[in-house]
């Protein structure tokens, strides 16, 4: 991989001219203004921005357009950028003036330089929240969203930033003058007359005139490249694009909320760690991100990560002490009442934060009537994966919103049957659901506590059997191999209702042996028990291949009446 230096002005007149080019793997724009606007303060102060990746090919290769216009590329070669399209696009389209393409829609990136900004940073950046998972940062609106202010109120916030989005009521002022239009011109004047500085003794005009340079200067900056090389295939890209994204250094909200909350609580990352370490120790090993979660809402009752810059040293170490008396007994509750040892039986971690915070409200003190309720809850929001329809942020905040309002838990409940609807799981409901679905996790719940074991062993299932023969596997009780056979596609055969759980050594003894020679010998051994506790049918029509989507049909309707059993009334 070869290095190379490149101004931005040089990169973006190579985006003009077609000479870099976006491959097909790439998402699309999706930058907001504010994220182009802290991006121009980031260079404008010199600070690091990265580096750019690129790949230079001869090869025709899938491409995509940028979100600003190119002119068709007139060399064989081509440059690909692999890393870096937000930042170049957004700079190409704040020097060249030009309007970003998001979603059919050619949308301006409009952004104003205060001439009297503070010498010193003065504003602490908000943290954008894009730490859940299930809510990727590349489902933001770009550019097209709302200006900084709400004009009068926010006007004195402003005077202390350097660049803003731009609404009308800064336009209006002397001050302030348009990014791109300090980018079109080299000449000083337009912008030294409208701010009223009309003579070289005026105090303003070095001023105003260095920082403009120095604005412009934006163009200079020189950002490092690696360059792979040309000898690499595509799919040797591509793979190297998904490991630079999904294992790369990028940076999620709760990585910049603990950069500054530890700046302001100094040697807190160690304290941190270390409850961290603790909750592992129980079988919880969690994200620290939820463990800062946790903290915010303790600190602010919602989970953002937006306000920390707000909170002082006494307030985080206070709602630490807090979170993590929660958190503890929100780990114990679903361990002792939830049956729930691990955070792998978890739909989502964030569950964990509603149960601390409800226990820290109650005083940790719930009547038998409200605890079988808030089993109730926790195990349906779990099952029908509450925290993976839609925004998992604001379906967070809305249940801390409904505790600290007051509510008991049957509003909690409210808000998830309006959410989902029926609480009771179906036949239906699991139809085309596989291993990954919440209901998955549910299903080894129900069949645990009904009693389900090895087939051979007679070992409980359970998550931390030690050894590989013992080690839990799910099992297909129609082998792929068998299905694939009969022509039955791969999803199919990963179907909900044709997993089991047992043991390593007996799935592998089992290997690619059909139902209706592998199960008689195993219920002539140890019976019926350990076959009903997963529900599975034992009828021998049901166990041939050719009845399979028979089998899948009744098996479904016995998965969803442990699944009921286990959970329990509607409260």
């Amino acid at each position: 991989m070869a290095k190379a230096e490149a101004t931005v002005e040089e990169l973006v007149s190579m985006i003009e001219r077609g000479e870099l080019r976006l491959p097909e793997m790439q998402r699309q724009y999706v930058w907001r203004a504010t994220r182009v606007r802290d991006l121009l303060d980031s260079l404008y102060r010199g600070y690091p921005s990265g580096a750019i990746l690129l790949w230079e090919t001869d090869e025709a290769v899938p491409l995509q357009n940028f979100a600003v216009s190119q002119s068709a590329n007139p060399y064989q070669s081509t440059s690909l950028l692999l890393d870096g399209q937000q930042r170049l696009t957004s700079l190409s389209a704040v020097i060249r003036g030009e309007p970003v393409n998001v979603r059919g829609r050619r949308l301006p990136i409009d952004l104003l330089f205060n001439l009297e900004h503070p010498d010193q940073l003065a504003v602490v950046t908000e943290v954008e929240d894009n730490s859940d998972a299930e809510e990727p940062d590349d489902e933001e609106t770009p550019a097209e969203n709302e200006a900084d202010a709400s004009e009068d109120e926010l006007v004195k916030r402003f005077n202390q930033m350097a660049f803003v989005v731009a609404n009308k009521k800064l336009e209006q002022l002397p001050q302030w003058v348009k990014v791109t239009e300090v980018f079109k011109t080299d000449s000083d004047a337009p912008f030294l007359k409208r701010a009223g500085v009309t003579s070289f003794d005026d105090p303003r005009y070095e001023k105003y005139s260095q920082r403009l340079a120095r604005l412009r200067g934006i163009r200079k900056y020189v950002y490092r490249m690696d360059v792979l090389e040309r000898t690499l295939s595509y799919d040797e890209v591509t793979e190297i694009f998904v490991r630079v994204n999904s294992l790369g250094a990028k940076l999620r909200s709760s990585d910049l909320a603990l950069a500054q909350i530890t700046a302001k609580w100094r040697h807190s990352l160690q304290t941190f760690l270390d409850f961290q370490s603790a909750c592992a120790k129980t079988g919880f090993e969690l994200d620290l991100g939820l463990h800062l979660k946790n903290l915010m809402a303790f600190a602010t009752g919602q989970s953002r990560f937006q306000a920390v810059g707000g909170l002082s040293a006494d307030v985080l170490q206070n709602a630490w002490e807090e979170a993590c008396e929660g958190m503890n007994f929100a780990i114990n509750f679903a361990r002792s009442n939830l049956g729930i040892d691990s955070p792998a039986l978890l739909s989502s971690p964030f569950l964990l934060v509603v149960l601390a915070y409800f226990g820290h409200i109650r005083n940790y003190r719930l009547g038998a009537d409200e605890a079988r309720q808030l089993r109730y809850w926790a195990l349906i929001a779990n099952a029908k994966g509450r925290f993976s329809r839609g925004s998992s942020e604001t379906l967070l905040d809305q249940d801390l919103a409904t505790i600290r309002q007051g509510s008991g838990v049957d509003a909690l409940v409210d808000r998830l049957r309006q959410q989902v609807g029926r609480l009771e799981i179906t036949a239906e409901e699991l139809e085309g659901r596989n291993q990954r679905s919440a209901l998955f996790k549910t299903m080894f719940l129900a069949f645990r506590a009904a009693g389900a074991r090895d087939w051979h062993s007679q070992l409980a299932i359970a998550l931390d059997h030690s050894g590989n023969q013992h080690r839990l596997q799910f099992h297909h009780i129609f082998p792929k191999a068998v299905l694939k056979k009969s022509h039955y596609p791969a999803r199919e055969a990963d179907d909900i209702a044709n997993l089991a759980f047992i043991g390593g050594k007996t799935n592998r003894a089992i290997s690619d042996k059909a139902p209706k020679d592998y199960l008689p010998p195993l219920l002539k051994q140890v019976g019926e028990a350990p076959f009903s506790a997963q529900a599975i049918p034992l009828e021998p029509d049901l166990l041939e291949v050719a009845h399979y989507k028979a089998f899948l049909q009744e098996r479904r309707k016995r998965i969803a009446e442990k699944l009921n059993a286990f959970l329990g009334a509607v409260p």
